[in-house]
């Protein structure tokens, strides 16, 4: 496992990858930093990237503090509470794949920069 870290104007916080998607974590790592302007959805935070990965284990029903990349927007999102579509829980609008969990809280604004990075 890797740790990361999400900052986002003057909020940090640390995560750590998993080993679920072994590939995806793989790629993410690789091409850090990532950054880009959040977008809200809900209780999730997402950016667009450059990269292209396919779906591995993907799943939509998610857990506050996951991260995962979203292979159909390119994007990396961020759950940190409910989502329009999950009742009680964070669900992903289609699939993703789960590359990290956030091990602290982080507040995120729509609009601000996220950076994903590695120490």
């Amino acid at each position: 496992m890797n740790r990361i870290f999400v900052k986002c104007g003057m909020n940090r916080a640390y995560a750590k990858t998993v080993e679920k998607n072994p590939v995806t974590a793989e790629i993410i790592l690789k091409n850090l930093p990532l950054r880009g302007r959040a977008i809200q959805w809900g209780e999730e935070y997402y950016f667009y990237t450059d990269l292209e990965i396919k779906e591995e284990n993907s799943q939509t029903q998610m857990e506050i503090g996951d991260i995962a990349y979203w292979p159909e927007g390119k994007a990396i999102c961020i759950f940190l509470g409910k989502t329009p579509i999950g009742g009680d829980k964070p669900k992903a609008i289609s699939p993703v794949n789960l590359f990290a969990k956030l091990e602290d809280k982080i507040e995120i604004k729509e609009g601000e920069e996220i950076i994903i990075g590695i120490d």
